[in-house]
């Protein structure tokens, strides 16, 4: 089996074509959503970046691998301990590693293990070529080197290829000679000039007024200084749409050049992402800071050989994608993965989603999300020095999808719901912990131990790490005192 995995950093699904974005982002990927199985309901369990990825290549919750954040003793995989062998445990092998034992050529086109030295994600590569801007370089960049790898092996069988691609991640660096493929046309509607006005006397990095961090202005040609108005916004996400139309042009390619070979229509082709992207959701306009629906909601597109076309509406985790793919490439699923193939989904529109998902953020906030039926419940540990975020939220999906209305205090009977959710899977995770089973390792130190815990009893999530004095003095110089004194009052 072919197996082409395009992962695009920062994509949400609802601004592709195919999701019902009324903007034209999309037309390759829309296309091969035509033909294939779109997948409405997948979250990454662990965002942002290095969680998600190590979440989805080694087939375990962050709460198992205790990788949630991006800086600290969680950063790193725990150790496997006293079975480690000369080998890591079977049961414990990553997506690439059962691949190459099923006997297909692994390949990486990405700049990502050296960005966040992942180099668990890399493990059962046969090759990576790294495109050397550490996260930083266009599709234009990336394509050559998927092309060439492309070139080289396409026609061959039985290769698994990821290629990363980073467009519409911040600061949204489509060249500026590519247009402005939007212009005039109105973007999303919901994010009015009240809301605005509202989010711009809030404080945290990345909120209407501190588009840069902790302050200061953001200097990029596609981005805006801050949200200060509706033109603002709508130069925001021209920025964040035209880097996806961008990307969407050079996947495309790659498509042809499997035409030419000859073999498109012998690949499975599988379109996701790392985690999504918030554009104004909870205050937060151009990043990726919370265990909401817009944060860890991504795209799975997947087309190929014996592939239903239609749409799957069903919960799902994006680590369950892992040993879907071990099944469809005929692997042997690892014992150790808390991952649920749903391969029957996939080829037969089989039924047999998750009851509810529980997400996680520690890297900025440290945040869990619990989704179930419409709802998303939020609880946050750690706000990140965010005004907009209270203890506990609780968002009507359906009627709210962009969740500018907390229902906490309207509907204690739907919070308690959720609080339950959440501490059943807890214990859940801490007893598979404790005993072995599925992802759960009793032999790796810190073991039965919640990984947000951890990172709390640190030094918190890692992009507040030693912010607080410096944005408390810039709170103060630009009139929101209120906001200086509340955050000394909660982290000080």
């Amino acid at each position: 089996m072919r197996i082409l995995y395009v992962d695009c950093d920062s994509l949400r699904p609802d601004h592709l074509g195919c999701y019902g974005y009324h903007r034209e982002t999309s037309p390759n990927v829309d296309a091969l959503a035509a033909d294939g199985r779109t997948f409405t309901n997948v979250y990454t369990s662990d965002a942002p970046c290095l969680p998600s990825r190590t979440a989805f290549y080694t087939g375990r919750f962050g709460f198992h691998t205790g990788v949630v954040n991006h800086g600290g003793r969680n950063a790193d995989p725990r150790r496997y301990g006293a079975r480690r062998g000369e080998r890591y445990p079977r049961r414990f092998r990553t997506l690439a590693t059962v691949l190459s034992e099923a006997g297909l050529d692994t390949a990486m086109v990405s700049p990502f293990p050296a960005r966040h030295d992942a180099w668990q994600v890399v493990e059962g590569f046969d090759e990576l070529r790294d495109t050397g801007g550490g996260g930083d370089e266009r599709a234009d960049e990336v394509y050559p080197h998927a092309r060439d790898w492309l070139a080289d092996n396409g026609a061959d069988d039985d290769w698994f290829l990821h290629v990363n691609f980073w467009d519409p991640h911040t600061d949204y660096t489509t060249p500026l000679d590519y247009g402005r493929p939007f212009a005039g046309e109105p973007g999303p509607d919901w994010v009015t000039d009240d809301l605005i006005a509202e989010h711009y006397q809030g404080s945290g990095a990345h909120t209407a007024q501190d588009l840069r961090g902790w302050g200061g202005k953001r200097d990029a040609p596609r981005m805006p200084a801050d949200v200060s108005s509706r033109e603002d916004f709508e130069t925001l996400v021209d920025g964040y749409d035209a880097g996806v139309h961008f990307m969407d042009h050079h996947i495309g390619k790659l498509f042809e050049l499997l035409r030419e070979q000859g073999v498109f229509e012998e690949t499975l082709v599988i379109v996701s992402g790392d985690h999504g992207e918030n554009l104004g959701e909870l205050n937060v306009y151009g990043d990726h800071q919370t265990a909401d629906d817009k944060t860890c909601n991504v795209p799975l597109i997947v087309r190929g050989p014996g592939i239903e076309p239609g749409t799957d509406d069903e919960l799902r985790y994006q680590l369950d994608l892992t040993p879907t793919v071990v099944d469809l490439a005929g692997g042997e699923v690892p014992g150790g993965w808390d991952g649920r193939s749903f391969a029957g989904a996939a080829t037969d529109g089989e039924p047999g989603g998750r009851d509810s998902l529980v997400l996680g953020q520690a890297a900025w906030t440290c945040q869990r999300g619990v989704r179930w039926g419409d709802w998303l419940l939020l609880r946050t540990y750690h706000d990140a020095f965010k005004s907009d975020l209270a203890d506990v939220m609780l968002f009507d999906l359906a009627a709210d999808p962009h969740e500018t209305t907390n229902l906490a205090d309207d509907r204690p009977e739907i919070v308690r719901e959720g609080r339950s959710i959440l501490q059943r899977w807890i214990d859940a995770r801490l007893s598979e912990a404790a005993s072995g089973e599925r992802g759960g390792n009793p032999d790796a130190e810190n073991a039965v131990t919640d990984p947000m815990w951890e990172v709390l009893r640190e030094k918190g999530p890692y992009y507040t790490w030693d912010a607080l004095d410096g944005y408390v003095d810039h709170l103060r110089e630009t009139g929101r005192e209120v906001h200086a004194e509340a955050l000394l009052d909660r982290h000080g």
